[in-house]
């Protein structure tokens, strides 16, 4: 079973994703947790670039102690100084030298023949080695560059006192069969390869960076360089989560081991993902939403009856909670049971086939159907009434400072035909005018004891879903309403939770206990 070495670099090449800036404090919690995680290197920032970064990397090697800190480097003497001195407290430090390897590289950026690069990258490493014993060597966008040359460059390198080799796949360009022919041929014609690490650190831009990853590690290179949620330059880099979770799930096939505590993953994602901004995508595999959610009336079927009939990984193993039953329209009769269960109601087989075609009756309106959504439809089918008010039409008037007024026009169920109760009410506010002159309208006096307001959907024309609950003698009625107009909405969602309670109060006048009526 081969060794692979995580170098992670959620914390340099990770941070250059367009519209991330971590400030000192984020960057030492991260290395903390990537240190809890168990990657073996952490390539902790680039010196050189700021002040902020020289700070970072510091911090990071005092702190730290467990993986190696390492600090990158360009080829030019000032950047061997800066990244030595950020890791002068580091346990166990190491300076990553780079320059570029293709000609496109050599002639518009560099302006570097061939000779020079390797004269300059040779100096940079001999440099580096009289700072620390462990250096790191890359030549950038290797795979768009003559295998030659780099063959060349990399025997250089090693000759100079370079510990580990990294080859990069800076665009993202390759293929991993190209980029395994590269590895072996690196392991086997370069002199002194045998006895260095060989790393890869692939990008992502044709959405090959962890298959060219795992290609490079099976033809012979022993370290992995990735990054949290795959961040980093453009589309970003090999996905650390997904590189381990390969080598773990399929060892069999691999026959290779890392040092990553799976149990850490989410836990890592989730902290990168807040302090990056960066969202995980929901179907990215291992810590997507979506990675452990089935919602095909097969699959949960499958799922139920053994979890491993579609789901190759654990999610507890990984720290990502429970498999989920995601209702909508493809679930099937056995999950909608099992989310009743777990929803807490025990109900007869009658009430749950009611349920069931009620529920497939809501999917076809609504993509997914939440827990709120099952509630509602338990309560409505156990506590099933008329409403016995409808809201016909309401006015609000509200300026700052003053207080707001609400008049309420509403219909009783079962009165006269059309007629309308309405009612006016002053409040501290909107809402509290509205609810005011709704208790008038109906004759119900309750309390509110908790309001919450949603957005349903994005968009200026978004619908606000409005949850409200009331004490009404004791009892608690929860109501809800959605409308593209938040006002609309609460009135809708008070109105409602006022229907349940004075659905339960006929039922008590119909069927007294002996207990004082509601």
């Amino acid at each position: 079973m081969r060794r692979i070495r995580i170098f992670d670099t959620t914390l340099r090449d990770g941070e250059q994703s367009p519209g991330v800036n971590l400030m000192g404090i984020e960057k030492i919690e991260i290395a903390r947790q990537l240190e809890r995680l168990g990657v073996d290197i952490i390539e902790a920032g680039f010196p050189i670039t700021s002040e902020g970064d020289m700070e970072a990397v510091q911090a990071i090697s005092r702190e730290v102690r467990g993986p190696v800190i390492a600090a990158l480097a360009r080829t030019h003497q000032a950047d061997i100084e800066a990244a030595a001195k950020a890791l002068e407290q580091a346990k166990s430090p190491r300076i990553h030298v780079f320059t570029s390897f293709s000609p496109v590289h050599l002639q518009y950026m560099l302006r570097k023949s061939e000779d020079e690069v390797i004269a300059m990258s040779v100096a940079s490493i001999e440099a580096a080695r009289r700072y620390v014993d462990d250096v790191e060597f890359s030549g950038q966008d290797a795979m768009r560059s003559d295998p030659a040359f780099v063959f060349r460059a990399i025997a250089a390198a090693i000759a100079a006192g370079a510990t580990t080799i990294n080859i990069p796949d800076t665009v993202g360009y390759t293929a991993p069969e190209e980029f395994a022919a590269l590895i072996r041929g690196v392991r086997e014609q370069v002199p002194g390869a045998k006895d260095v690490h060989i790393s890869v650190h692939c990008h992502n831009d044709l959405g090959l960076a962890v298959a060219n990853t795992l290609a490079g590690l099976a033809a012979g290179a022993d370290q992995a360089e990735v990054a949290v949620n795959g961040i980093g330059e453009r589309a970003g880099n090999t996905s650390l989560e997904e590189v381990a979770m390969a080598l773990a799930t399929r060892e069999d096939f691999f026959q290779m081991d890392t040092g990553i505590d799976a149990r850490e993953i989410g836990r890592t994602s989730r902290l990168v993902s807040r302090l990056t901004g960066m969202q995980v995508q929901p179907n990215k595999a291992i810590v997507g939403a979506n990675a452990f959610a089935h919602e095909a009336g097969i699959h949960q079927d499958g799922v139920i009856k053994e979890r491993t009939t579609y789901e190759i990984m654990n999610p507890q193993d990984i720290g990502q909670g429970e498999t989920q039953l995601v209702m909508g329209k493809h679930s099937g009769r056995h999950a909608f049971q099992m989310k009743l269960a777990a929803l807490g109601y025990s109900l007869a087989e009658t009430e749950q086939r009611e349920l069931f075609r009620r529920f497939k009756a809501l999917t076809d309106k609504k993509k997914q159907v939440t827990d709120r959504d099952i509630q509602s439809l338990v309560e409505d089918e156990i506590y099933r009434f008329d409403d016995a008010y409808e809201l016909v039409d309401y006015q609000v008037s509200s300026a700052g400072g003053a207080p707001s007024t609400a008049t309420v026009g509403v219909c009783t169920q079962g009165g006269a035909a059309g007629a309308v109760t309405r009612e006016a009410a002053v409040g501290l506010g909107p809402i509290e005018a509205l609810y005011l002159a709704l208790q008038r309208a109906t004759g119900l006096q309750a309390d509110l004891k908790d309001y919450a307001i949603q957005s349903v959907g994005g968009g200026s024309d978004a619908q606000g879903e409005v949850r409200c609950s009331i004490d009404y003698f004791g009892q608690t009625f929860v109501g809800f309403g959605v409308s593209t107009d938040i006002l609309e909405a609460s009135a809708l969602a008070y109105l409602h939770a006022l229907n349940k309670a004075a659905a339960v109060r006929a039922q008590a006048e119909q069927h007294p206990t002996g207990k004082e009526a509601i």
